[in-house]
């Protein structure tokens, strides 16, 4: 296993199964490209950052590539796993 330059970060809320159903399958293909998932709770970070989930609050979970939106409410994991090669 190769340590990846690529970043992943999963905006949640808690309570959320979408989120964790997004989490669950990104936490293999994260351990396959040698990267360790972020994860981002936008309502806690919402008392540093309220824009955060002003912008993705109602569309999560959101998956983040390198800090840009690649997907949200469902893993895009074909497309993902394109780009993690790039």
């Amino acid at each position: 296993m190769t340590v990846s330059a690529h970043t992943i970060t999963l905006l949640t809320r808690a309570g959320c199964g979408s989120c964790e159903t997004a989490r669950d399958q990104l936490l293999p293909l994260c351990a396959e490209f040698g990267i360790v998932l972020e994860s981002l709770d936008v309502d806690v970070a919402a008392a540093s950052d309220p824009e955060l989930r002003a912008e993705y609050g109602d569309r999560l979970p959101v998956v983040l590539l390198d800090g840009r939106e690649h997907s949200y409410w469902e893993v895009d994991e074909v497309r993902l796993r394109a780009d993690l090669t790039i």
